[in-house]
């Protein structure tokens, strides 16, 4: 099959890594298709002109009647839909898909669906260590780590895909073996523009899909599904048939199904209640597919957790500091604030872009179970006002003398907690710089270096 150098009727918008796994894919395919990125020198440029010379490329300000005379428009997450150019080719009735259409499209292997506004990468990445320790040959990504559409190959049997309310509002069917949202808290408002937006476009995972997990402990992750479809739950109450739970013996809490105890909750590496709840997750989508227990349980206890999603990182004169810079949103650093508050008093630092999100929650709980509050960014004036003398706070306006700062506040047995609840762009290039800054800052106070 040959392949057309430039034709505009199928346009693959942004490019990035997203765009990029497109191009190759419809390049294999033997597929037409232009491209085309708002920005004169977009991520994986060099990389695009090298792989793909003869094909069209525009860059700088879209072009609208490129659009309109498209037959489809393949649109990368991170470019709204909004955009006009976009918005108008809509209009008039160009197709508008994503990566994740296209995927859903072409895999072969039953599909495990997990979002949520917090927790997913985890549990995306646990339900894929499950399957591995059975030996299955399974393929984890999507909105975490390798795009979607470079895990395509025939010789996976499981895919294990996280994906975001972006991915899922651009993509008619996901048709998954079984399903998740989560949990759901306001984020990405100023995409979505409404909670109700977002929880529709979160929804569209549960489209044809033939079981579903849900989460007790929050109602907005119950789906509208037939009657046919099998339902799976979790939750940190009780357990029953096909759900999974807590259930305590002999003073110790264990991970539950049908309230036969499976694994007592202290041999877990990672910690706090929003990671129990995880954990149950993954136990329930791995059930879903077939996974044993015996290797689920395993996986759980050598699970360690991920860098930036409270991730330990030393403790220093009585204080234990946890790197959660992937808590981007309210509800994820009430989670995190929350989970940690269990085991000690917590001294918080949080702040940055805050996506028009309400902050309420977050302050009512730092009122509730925390010591003291750094803030940091463009939201610190607006958090340290909302806050007011409800408990001791500051500002700051670097990490590292943010870090200082919770030092001051902290007390033995204390535990200082990054989880901003806020994008990061206003002063790091993404979680991740701004998370290794925490931990470098952290590391310099104990007197030590990262490894």
């Amino acid at each position: 099959m040959s392949l057309i150098a430039s034709d505009n009727g199928r346009v693959v918008i942004g490019l990035g890594k997203t765009g990029l796994s497109v191009a190759r894919y419809f390049s294999n395919q033997g597929m037409s298709f232009a491209v085309a990125d708002s920005r004169q020198i977009p991520p994986g440029l060099e990389q695009f002109r090298r792989e793909f010379p003869h094909i069209k490329l525009s860059l700088g300000a879209f072009n609208t009647e490129q659009f309109l005379s498209a037959t489809e428009l393949v649109v990368s997450p991170g470019i709204s839909l909004a955009e006009p150019a976009i918005a108008a080719a809509k209009a008039q009735g160009v197709v508008i898909s994503g990566d994740i259409e296209w995927f859903c499209r072409e895999a072969k292997a039953p599909i495990v669906a997990i979002t949520g506004s917090n927790g997913k990468s985890t549990v995306t990445t646990l339900v894929g260590e499950m399957a591995a320790y059975q030996g299955r040959r399974v393929a984890v990504g999507g909105n975490l780590g390798t795009p979607a559409l470079d895990l395509l190959s025939d010789d996976v049997d499981l895919y294990v895909v996280e994906l975001s309310s972006f991915q899922l509002e651009r993509c008619d069917s996901v048709g998954a073996e079984v399903a998740t949202v989560l949990n759901l808290s306001e984020d990405h408002l100023d995409r979505h523009g409404s909670l109700l937006k977002y929880h529709q476009a979160k929804h569209q995972i549960f489209k044809e899909c033939r079981q579903v997990v849900i989460n007790r402990d929050d109602a907005l992750s119950t789906p509208l599904v037939p009657d046919g479809v099998v339902r799976w739950s979790f939750g940190l109450g009780r357990s029953d048939f096909r759900t999974f739970g807590i259930v305590e013996q002999d003073g110790e809490q264990y991970l539950a199904l049908a309230r036969e105890a499976l694994l007592p909750v202290a041999a877990m590496k990672i910690a706090g209640s929003h990671n129990i709840s995880n954990a149950l997750a993954a136990l329930a989508l791995g059930s879903a597919v077939g996974l044993a227990m015996p290797a689920m349980l395993t996986a759980l206890c050598d699970f360690k957790g991920l860098a930036h999603r409270c991730e330990f990182v030393v403790e220093h004169q009585g204080v234990r500091y946890y790197n959660d810079s992937k808590g981007t949103n309210v509800g994820a650093a009430v989670s995190a604030l929350r989970g940690l508050a269990s085991a000690g008093k917590v001294v918080l630092i949080a702040g940055g872009v805050g996506k028009g999100a309400d902050f309420t929650p977050l302050i009512n709980t730092l009122a509730e179970s925390a010591r003291a509050a750094v803030f940091i960014g463009e939201m610190a004036p607006t958090l340290t006002e909302m806050l007011g003398e409800r408990i001791p706070a500051t500002t700051s306006d670097s990490m590292s003398s943010a870090v200082k700062a919770a030092s001051t506040y902290a007390l033995p047995g204390d535990i200082v907690l990054l989880s901003p609840a806020c994008a990061s762009f206003d002063m790091f290039s993404d979680y991740e710089h701004r998370g290794r800054q925490f931990s470098e800052a952290v590391m310099s106070l104990a007197g030590g270096a990262l490894a």
